[in-house]
Formats: C-alpha cells, sequence, structure tokens
C-alpha cells in the first residue's frame, strides 16, 4: 500500500488537486492498517486557509493522530510560522506521518526549507493530480507543473496520485481520463503513477484502470459553492 511504504509521505500539487483531502484519507488508512502507531498530519499550508485538512480536527483527534498546525494559520498574521511540533517526525522515529503542503511552489518553498532533515528520513514526495482542473488539463501541463514543484522544493517528484475529481459529478471515464494524461505525463518526467484516487460512490468496472493501487476515498472535507 502506497500509503504505508515511508515513514514520511509528503503530498503536493497545484491549486485544487486535492491534496488535503488525500492527505487526511491517507492518514486515517494509516490508523486503521497501523491501530498501534504513533501517527501525525503536519497541515503545512501557510498560503491558503481554506480546504485544508486542518477542518478535519475532529476526524483525526477522535482517530488518535496527532495534528499539526502552522503557527497563526487562518489568522490576520502575513506570514505563518511552521510549527515546532511538525519535528517530531525527524526526531523520534517511532512516529509515521503526513505532511499536506499548499500553496503550489510557494508551497513547496517549505521543503526546501527542511531539505537535510528530509534527506536524512525515510520520506516520499507524491504529486496529487485533478486534470480537471486549470494548468494540469493535459500531460504537458502536468509535465511543467511537475517541474515548477519539483525545482521549489528542490526535490524530484516520486510518484503521481491521480486525483481526477468534480466533486459528486465525478465517472469512471473522468478518472479514466485523468490517469490516460498521467501516464502519458509519465513519458515525459520519469515520475510513475502510483495510485487512482477515487471516492465511495464512484464505480469502477474492473480492468477499466491501469494496474495500479485504487485507493477509495470519503469524503472528509466539505467545499463550500
Amino acid at each position: 500500500m502506497f500509503y504505508l511504504d515511508h515513514r514520511l509521505t509528503i503530498i503536493i500539487g497545484a491549486y485544487g488537486s486535492g491534496k488535503s483531502e488525500i492527505a487526511v484519507n491517507m492518514s486515517l488508512a494509516q490508523r486503521k492498517a497501523l491501530p498501534d502507531k504513533k501517527l501525525l498530519i503536519a497541515d503545512l499550508d501557510i498560503v491558503n486557509p481554506f480546504y485544508r485538512s486542518s477542518d478535519c480536527a475532529k476526524d483525526l483527534e477522535e482517530a488518535g493522530i496527532r495534528l499539526v498546525t502552522p503557527l497563526y494559520a487562518g489568522s490576520n498574521v502575513d506570514a505563518p510560522v511552521l510549527p515546532p511540533d511538525m519535528y517530531v517526525i525527524f526526531d523520534d522515529e517511532s512516529y509515521q506521518g503526513i505532511f499536506d503542503i499548499g500553496g503550489e511552489d510557494m508551497g513547496a518553498l517549505v521543503l526546501g526549507s527542511l531539505k537535510h532533515r528530509i534527506e536524512n528520513t525515510d520520506a516520499v514526495i507524491y504529486m496529487a493530480v485533478n486534470s480537471l482542473r486549470p494548468f494540469t488539463s493535459d500531460p504537458e501541463q502536468i509535465a511543467i507543473m511537475t517541474s515548477e514543484l519539483s525545482a521549489a522544493a528542490g526535490f524530484k517528484i516520486d510518484g503521481y496520485i491521480n486525483n481526477t475529481n468534480l466533486l459528486e459529478e465525478t465517472t469512471a471515464e473522468m478518472v479514466k481520463d485523468g490517469e490516460s494524461k498521467i501516464l502519458e505525463a509519465s513519458k515525459i518526467t520519469g515520475v510513475p503513477l502510483v495510485a487512482n484516487c477515487v471516492m465511495e460512490g464512484v464505480e469502477i468496472p474492473e480492468g477499466m484502470l491501469a494496474n495500479t493501487e485504487l485507493f477509495r476515498m470519503s469524503r472528509r472535507i466539505h467545499y463550500a459553492y
């Protein structure tokens, strides 16, 4: 299972790619698979105060998952500060965790500031892609976004997560189309597709998707229209 393979899983992506939804669902899936493990999820979106993993604080707390959020996030302070609690994932090897990185290239700069720490940790960086969003709507755009995020973070991206969706209007064909575009982007970037994320209720015919992991999610973050 891709969400269990490393001690630290880092999720980045373009705005609207569903990073936080993936991060929260992954953390809860880790809890089911590792009931006795100390788990942490760090909401490191220091740019966008909306649709973030912190919105699911109650669910995470009930599951016994430690939630770390930026200091002053959601306030009128212009420069949110990275929380000191996040460093526990580097200092205490009994923890397994997820970093939810927001803000596109600006947010990815957070990773650059943690370069030495991450390089010395069993960590993986996944890029969430929703091909129904601007700037990642075709293979070339996905490749460009990959390059931009990788350059900002100072790390190579280890894998793509297909999160193509249109909320409640999502169909299996949309997911398949997103997968096809990401596989084409993989040929350009060399970054493999590691999983397809699909919300509960979206039926995927057997054999429709490529032979990659299918990660079923339930909606945890509710978007206002």
